[in-house]
């Protein structure tokens, strides 16, 4: 059997034990995994990464192709860096009113929600959580902020 497994821009085609059998098209630059920008070989993981930036966009308003992001300056830096003491000075300032009652709340949120997309940004594809633990993970970080 054969699956379609898309990728943010990509689209490969997988056998049943999830190997690719070929590829010629180019990822989204921003969205590409470590593995895929070095090697080209492709993986399920690789949209782990895809979708951990995209979280990472969502909550920052900010584009992995932005000119801030230069080198080895990427948008994962930015969030790692400013992940637990500095991610309110990261996120869309749409998001965050310091004058808000449920700031400490919404910082929690955040925190949990930038850990994950962390987790789905590991440099090494064995490092990161599979899509069914993403969407645990999401599901009690949702139960959790309500």
């Amino acid at each position: 059997m054969k699956i379609w497994l898309p990728n943010f821009g990509i689209a490969k085609l997988f056998t049943e034990d999830r190997r690719i059998l070929m590829s010629k098209t180019m990822g989204t630059i921003g969205y590409m995994a470590p593995e895929y920008r070095s090697t080209g070989i492709i993986s399920p993981m690789a949209n782990v990464y895809s979708y951990g930036i995209m979280l990472m966009k969502t909550f920052t308003k900010k584009q992995p192709t932005d000119d801030m992001f230069v080198g080895e300056f990427t948008m994962r830096t930015l969030v790692f860096e400013s992940f637990q003491d500095a991610i309110m000075h990261t996120v869309d300032v749409d998001l965050v009113n310091v004058g808000e009652d449920n700031i400490g709340a919404k910082g929690s949120f955040l925190i949990s929600v930038m850990g994950l997309a962390l987790e789905c940004t590991a440099d090494l594809s064995k490092e990161r959580l599979n899509m069914k633990d993403v969407l645990t993970r999401l599901k009690k970080i949702k139960n959790e902020s309500c």
